[in-house]
């Protein structure tokens, strides 16, 4: 059983592989695979440390997420365009310890006899194998491929070139494979990977494979114009094989299902395949529910436009769309907008008070709640919500996307998918004919789509399973690799807009028919029960007296995203000097060395 990697393997880990020339060989006095391994609890205490992998609690932030959705205090280096070229593996996770741990372990496994535990964490072994280099293929493109533990010794392999994004890919599937067919007979787990992880990984990997080299076919990041259309093939295999065989289902517990998914300490295992828990004894806690409350963290109005009407329909279809006031634009919507952004009516867990949005912290935009749990857990960072990293409706989202992109999607495909995850929600369904026969003009503009997506018969489809996407997953840190892979950067130099107010006033924003919020300029108006804010002191309109809430509207937060530069990471500097130039650079990075 997995427990928290922190306190593991303090006396037997190996030392870190972090650059060309500090590689050293485990030393034998501290593990010596001759008397370690001999056991399914070596084994499984080994394996534990791979675990590392998995979405940090410090670092990881599902309302963080580089994304055109999300509004904080301060946005990324990614998406301002302001990233520098990292000088040291550690800036930017080109780092290979868990690699060489895992390596090692797969080298030396064979030790213990029990045919039954080696197979089992052989298969959690290639799994993380898989992991490791799918998080390296997304962020880096083309790495050297390592399947043996290298050492400071081994000169040759330290510096070899990166080996292709084609080559990384074949690999990834093929641990995936390996993984699945190791860990089939040990069933389904939840906290700790399985054969269905495995499967889940492989349709993951393998649609972003896919559809970057669709997306990016000419350009430098695929200047041969690889196919991708192989591998989304494998997607929608893998995922059909996933979806018909895992034994998982759609949570669809209480009147609010799709809220519920989330705010639980123990994921559902019905649907999500693979999830992290936090607690005192398992790896701490995070600040979900204060973030949502405190910390000028909020949604934006890009997002919140995404959501149909109950009927079906489209919000953005709507003329009066761009000025319509908050309670009126979230009356009649898909429920997951209810239960992913504060709307009016909205009670904490366990309250029975009406709740308005904090627009001194959220500065007009709107408030997530999706996490958020009651208020036991609203002080700083004592959050502690499971956190999915695969589950069903992702898999059902893969393999929809998947063949809308081939052009072989049906109408049946779409009812054993994307229709199944609005059944859960009780919306209307997804008719393939009638979203091809309209596109979603909103949705491919200039100023609040995604235009660069392929323009065909199955244009509609594409574009309406991409907002099932966004919905259904948002805040769960897979929008920023769709961005790079349907090569759609330049949302980001987008204006960041949050609700829209006509001018200085009172505002009722809990939909019970009292003002609770007054917007004003000049003097202060009088009032019981407001709260105020002065535009252009606490909260910005994007026409002056009127307009969007506005965030990011000044020259300190530009932004200029690099089509031929920006949707990988430069390779640190130091590790391309001390490889001697077998290490290239990506497109777009200059960092002043002549080879």
């Amino acid at each position: 059983m997995k427990i928290s990697y922190k306190i593991l393997l303090t006396a037997t880990m190996l030392s870190i592989l972090a650059s060309c020339t500090d590689i050293d060989q485990v030393p034998e006095d501290r593990l010596s695979p001759d008397t370690y391994f001999m056991s399914e609890a070596e084994l499984a205490q080994f394996t534990n440390s791979f675990y590392s992998l998995e979405p940090q609690v410090g670092a990881f932030k599902w309302f963080g997420e580089q994304s055109e959705f999300i509004q904080s205090t301060t946005l990324a280096r990614e998406i301002m365009g302001t990233r520098p070229l990292p000088t040291a593996s550690g800036d930017v996770g080109w780092t290979w310890t868990t690699l060489r741990d895992i390596n090692y372990y797969l080298q030396n496994s064979h030790n213990c006899p029990d045919v039954s535990a080696r197979n089992r964490y052989d298969g959690v072994a290639y799994f993380f194998r898989a992991f490791f280099y799918y998080n390296m293929l997304t962020k880096f493109g083309d790495v050297p491929w390592y399947d043996t533990p290298v050492g400071s010794a081994d000169t040759e392999l330290l510096c070899k070139p990166r080996d292709s994004r084609d080559v990384i890919i074949n690999h990834i599937i093929d641990d995936c494979d390996k993984a699945f067919e190791l860990m089939l007979p040990y069933g389904k787990k939840t906290t700790e990977v399985c054969a269905w992880t495995a499967l889940a990984l492989k349709s993951r990997a393998t649609l972003f494979e896919g559809t970057f080299r669709k997306y990016h076919a000419g350009t430098v990041f695929n200047s041969q114009s690889l196919s991708g259309d192989e591998l989304l093939k494998i997607c929608a295999e893998t995922s059909l094989k996933l979806m018909n065989e895992g034994g998982y289902s759609l949570y669809q517990a209480g009147p609010e299902p799709y809220r519920d998914l989330f705010a639980t300490l123990q994921p559902r295992s019905e649907e999500v395949i693979w999830a992290r828990i936090y607690g005192e004894q398992i790896g701490g806690k995070h600040n979900a529910n204060d973030d949502s409350k405190t910390r000028f963290i909020s949604m934006t109005k890009r997002f919140v436009n995404l959501y149909l009407k109950t009927d079906g329909s489209r919000f953005t279809d709507n003329p009066d769309w761009q000025t319509m006031q908050y309670t009126d634009e979230c009356n009649g919507r898909d429920p997951r907008m209810a239960q992913t952004v504060l709307c009016p009516g909205y009670m904490q867990m366990g309250q029975t008070k009406v709740q308005a949005p904090n627009l001194n912290s959220t500065q007009g935009c709107y408030q997530f709640i999706k996490y958020v749990m009651s208020d036991d857990f609203d002080a700083y960072n004592q959050s502690r919500a499971s956190m999915p990293i695969f589950r069903l409706a992702e898999i059902y989202l893969n393999y929809a996307e998947a063949l809308a992109e081939l052009g072989t999607l049906t109408q049946k495909d779409l009812d054993i998918s994307i229709n199944k995850l609005r059944d859960r929600v009780s919306m209307p369904h997804l008719d393939m004919a009638e979203a091809n026969a309209r596109p979603d003009t909103y949705m491919m503009s200039e100023e609040w789509g995604y235009p660069n997506v392929t323009r065909s018969a199955n244009t509609g489809v594409i574009l309406e399973v991409r907002r099932e996407r966004m919905i259904e997953l948002a805040l769960e840190l897979v929008h920023y690799n769709d961005i790079l892979r349907w090569r759609e950067g330049k949302v980001y130099e987008k204006p960041f807009y949050g609700m829209y107010f006509p001018g200085p006033g009172k505002y009722d924003l809990t939909g019970d028919g009292k003002a609770n919020v007054c917007i004003y300029t000049g003097k202060k108006p009088g009032g019981i029960g407001l709260k105020f804010l002065e535009i252009n002191k606490d909260i910005f309109l994007s026409e002056g007296d009127h307009g969007f809430a506005i965030r990011y509207g000044s020259d300190a937060f530009k932004r200029n995203w690099h089509e031929d530069r920006d949707y990988l990471y430069g390779i640190p500097t130091n590790e391309r000097s001390l490889s001697g130039g077998a290490l290239t650079q990506n497109p777009g990075w200059n960092d002043g060395l002549n080879f």
